[in-house]
């Protein structure tokens, strides 16, 4: 049965590749993104589906666009909240405050910016998942990446704490969705990231598997089988 699905951050890398993947399936998508160039593209792909520039840090936006989308559309079935940025490879004393300050505010704020504008009508709906991107330094650690660390160890507890308020019938999980050959994991790994899958093989076995979601998973902490 075909979802309406948002997704945030489906300009490039994991976002991209899960519009792709849910719109090949039949599924109406609803993605948000910041580049114009690479919105324009992916509307002219995919011209069926909806896809606007919107700063996930900027409520404002976020809630314009959630708006335009309910009201026109309905509450979403499924709601990936994936857009992210990460921080220079420094030790955090060495960081600058600018930067840490984007990242929470995309990472973190930003999640609870689209929550807070689609999931009330899901609520009043009493249907729907949300999806928050973990990874799996949102459950453990490594040098030089202290702030993404912390906006996915976040991600993990404003999830299961969510879950325990969400009616029956829906759920809320944090996703590891594993290491995938990203521009964000080259930020990291420099030439090894192409040791690993690249988004378009990942979104193979993710999108059956965000797809497969239900109440039951809720509060869970999932990963993406390899």
């Amino acid at each position: 049965m075909s979802k309406k699905i948002v997704v945030t951050g489906v300009t490039r890398g994991l976002g991209r590749a899960l519009a792709e993947g849910f719109v090949k399936r039949g599924n109406q998508v609803f993605g948000c993104g910041r580049s114009k160039r690479d919105l324009i593209n992916l509307a002219r792909q995919f011209p069926e589906h909806i896809f606007d520039r919107v700063d996930v840090s900027d409520f404002r936006e976020v809630g314009n666009w959630a708006e335009d989308v309910i009201s026109q559309f309905g509450p979403p079935d499924l709601l990936i909240n994936n857009a992210a940025v990460i921080n220079p490879s420094l030790p955090l004393w060495e960081l600058k405050v600018e930067a840490v300050k984007k990242l929470f505010d995309t990472n973190i704020q930003g999640v609870f910016h689209c929550i807070r504008a689609f999931v009330p009508a899901m609520v009043q709906r009493q249907s729907g998942i949300i999806v928050n991107l973990s990874s799996g330094w949102g459950r453990g650690t490594s040098p030089h990446v202290a702030p993404y660390c912390a906006s996915k160890w976040a991600m993990e507890g404003l999830s299961k704490s969510m879950a325990q308020e969400l009616p029956t019938g829906m759920a809320c999980v944090p996703l590891n969705p594993g290491i995938i050959d990203t521009d964000m994991l080259r930020i990291c790994f420099g030439s090894q990231a192409s040791h690993y899958p690249d988004a378009e093989a990942w979104a193979k076995r993710a999108v059956p598997y965000l797809l497969s979601l239900t109440p039951r998973h809720n509060g869970q902490s999932l990963s993406v089988p390899q």
